[in-house]
């Protein structure tokens, strides 16, 4: 909740900022409105980097996640989700506030209701959509706090009077459609989707997985695959093998990618062939290892390669050694859809004669 715990409240200050707006005349209290709403908007604002509509228990939902990642519902959909009807004063951007509550919380039978999370976190968000417009909006967890405020307000009422005052049917029913519509699904992740930042998302951390993994430059060559790793594969591929004088299949460089690469991180193996130099026959020119980082990647492949090496001294066979290497050091994938995903094609090498 550190994004929500911004702010910093106190009842002393509260009661203070209350006995100052009582002593002002309603037209100084629209100037200084104004004045306000001036200077956010002449502010360094956060811009929306992602935007998009949901639908959610009977209301359509304008969403946005900023350049910190800040998930905002606008503030007019936020209002009409809670039945709410109002509009911002003109001139302020932003409804006005008392108790520095926004004023769907103001009522005074609510504020026993209103928790100290809530409390610190109901400051209205000033952004510039991706056209370069003034939007202002909530942070999006705020809307299930808010309507589980009129759910509590409702069974206190329902307790003590047997009923809710007539003025608030109207709310508490949107809050309790609200609850329902969100028991089996998270408003960040209806944000995310509405806006399409899952896919941002999930690329970035790809971006900095590749980052940690994938060297900027070529490292020198350092012998890495233990002997016992070929060794291994050929006993388990039943091929004959000689420690001092071997040649390799071919095809092993296609298993390897298969039981090694792909399996140190996603997109590992796909970023390796991509920045690896090749020659004029198409081959590369170097060992993929020579191209992981010195810090991340290249512990990762020693390490991952004793894991291998052991599993297959345990086996008794290949297909044994796979079902203990895709238990146990499953293949890590890209994310769906995206166009450098690889699959392992082991009917095709295996029909093209190279002994698979």
């Amino acid at each position: 909740m550190e994004a929500l715990m911004a702010a910093s409240k106190n009842p002393a200050r509260v009661k203070a900022a209350n006995a100052r707006k009582e002593a002002l005349s309603p037209e100084r209290r629209k100037e200084i409105a104004i004045q306000a709403a001036q200077s956010r908007w002449a502010g360094n604002l956060p811009v929306a980097e992602h935007e998009g509509d949901f639908p959610l228990g009977g209301s359509t939902v304008s969403s946005a996640v900023l350049q910190n990642g800040t998930r905002i519902i606008t503030q007019a959909t936020f209002l009409r989700a809670l039945g709410r009807s109002r509009s911002p004063k003109a001139g302020t951007g932003v409804l006005s506030t008392v108790d520095e509550l926004p004023f769907f919380l103001q009522a005074e039978a609510l504020k026993p209701f209103i928790s100290d999370d809530l409390l610190q976190s109901t400051s209205p968000i000033f952004y510039r959509t991706k056209t370069g417009g003034r939007g202002v909006g909530y942070d999006a967890r705020l809307l299930p706090m808010v309507a589980e405020v009129y759910l509590r307000f409702r069974d206190a009422e329902v307790k003590a009077r047997g009923a809710i005052p007539g003025r608030y049917e109207r709310m508490v029913a949107a809050a309790d459609v609200l609850i329902r519509a969100l028991a089996n699904v998270g408003i960040i992740a209806l944000v995310d989707e509405a806006t399409g930042f899952q896919n941002f998302r999930t690329q970035d951390a790809l971006a900095r997985i590749l980052n940690e993994y994938i060297a900027k430059e070529l490292q020198p060559y350092v012998p890495t695959f233990p002997q016992e790793y070929y060794q291994e594969m050929f006993r388990l591929r039943d091929l004959d093998y000689s420690r001092e004088s071997v040649k390799r299949p071919q095809y092993f460089g296609i298993l390897t990618n298969e039981i090694v690469y792909r399996r140190l991180a996603p997109g590992v193996l796909e970023e390796l062939k991509a920045v690896t130099p090749k020659l004029a026959s198409g081959r590369l020119s170097a060992k993929l290892f020579q191209r992981l980082t010195k810090t991340r990647g290249y512990p990762k492949l020693k390490e991952h390669l004793g894991a291998v090496v052991t599993m297959m001294q345990l086996s008794s066979d290949w297909d044994d050694f796979m079902v203990k290497l895709n238990r146990l050091r499953p293949r890590l994938e890209l994310p769906k859809g995206d166009s450098r995903q690889l699959s392992f094609d082991y009917d095709a090498a295996k029909d093209s004669g190279k002994g698979l």
